[in-house]
């Protein structure tokens, strides 16, 4: 399973949560164009470091509520808060990030309706893991805006990962080839989502679940469009580095001292790696939601077979 690339210039993406862009994804379009085609050399312009750093930059553009939510969780790690508790201002930072990406128009209200569902989903699995009979991990500062115990800004670092993605999706012009049945995905979903519950009581199923993600993805080839000509990469190596890179995150929100595993109550250490699991896991449950309202883009392999069907009977 290595990653390939396909040199055809994509076709017009159409469907899916919204087939136009935003006004100011035109806008760094244009200027990604403009430095491209007018300021770069012929010789540097459509290559591999080229693509790499217009990669990095829709990348970026995509993580715009993730990175500017993680920003503000470092930011705040270096300020005493006295009048208003530090997760209240997170909490209505998070509200005015998500407020200004719709007035932007870098969000839909479609968009916005699945992301804030995975929000909630999260919300669930946060009052349970937080619970202290369960302990998974704790919020050591107090608020006002909580339910029970856990801060109502929580909810907003999981929406991160389904922004990222729905906007990834529309940045990238993602489409794929041998995408699973959608059936399947979803009850994988389902099965991840309790297993997170679950395996305090029963036997953990976590290996099992990677070795089905393993199964019904192993032949799904994700294809993207960085600049002008379309890539594709296996599926299972996208989530992988989303996982890491979710992984690394987690360690500048507990760096940040937002929340706190039991091994960091005395001091800061890394996160362990195998909770990169986790967070694959997890985003495989948010990469499912998005994809409920982006069904024109998974079996596009399906719907060009079926046209050259239709025209050979012509």
């Amino acid at each position: 399973m290595s990653l390939s690339f396909y040199s055809s210039v994509h076709p017009k993406n159409r469907g899916g949560l919204s087939s136009s862009e935003a006004p100011i994804d035109v806008y760094f379009n244009q200027l990604i164009f403009y430095w491209s085609e007018r300021l770069l050399s012929p010789t540097l312009r459509g290559s591999r470091l080229h693509e790499l750093v217009v990669f990095g930059i829709k990348q970026a553009r995509a993580a715009s509520f993730g990175g500017s939510l993680l920003a503000l969780i470092i930011l705040t790690s270096s300020f005493e808060f006295t009048t208003i508790a530090r997760y209240d201002f997170l909490f209505i930072g998070a509200i005015f990030i998500q407020m200004m990406l719709l007035i932007l128009k870098v969000e839909t209200w479609k968009e916005t309706q699945v992301i804030l569902l995975f929000h909630v989903v999260a919300t669930i699995m946060e009052l349970f893991k937080t619970h202290p009979s369960i302990g998974s991990w704790q919020y050591p500062e107090i608020c006002f805006f909580k339910i029970g115990n856990v801060p109502l800004f929580t909810g907003f670092m999981y929406s991160a990962v389904g922004s990222f993605i729905a906007r990834s999706w529309k940045i990238m012009k993602l489409r794929y080839t041998n995408y699973p049945p959608l059936w399947v995905t979803v009850l994988l979903a389902v099965a991840i989502y309790l297993n997170f519950f679950t395996h305090h009581f029963i036997y953990d199923f976590r290996y099992v679940l990677f070795g089905l993600i393993g199964l019904f993805y192993f032949r799904t080839q994700v294809y993207f469009v960085i600049y002008l000509k379309e890539r594709q990469m296996p599926m299972l190596l996208a989530f992988v580095l989303i996982a890491f890179f979710l992984w690394l995150a987690e360690n500048a929100g507990t760096y940040g001292r937002i929340w706190q595993y039991p091994n960091q109550a005395e001091v800061w250490q890394w996160v362990s790696l195998g909770k990169m699991g986790a967070w694959f896991l997890l985003m495989i449950v948010s990469f499912v939601l998005v994809s409920l309202h982006q069904k024109s883009t998974l079996y596009n392999d399906q719907q060009i077979s079926k046209r050259i069907m239709q025209k050979s009977k012509i």
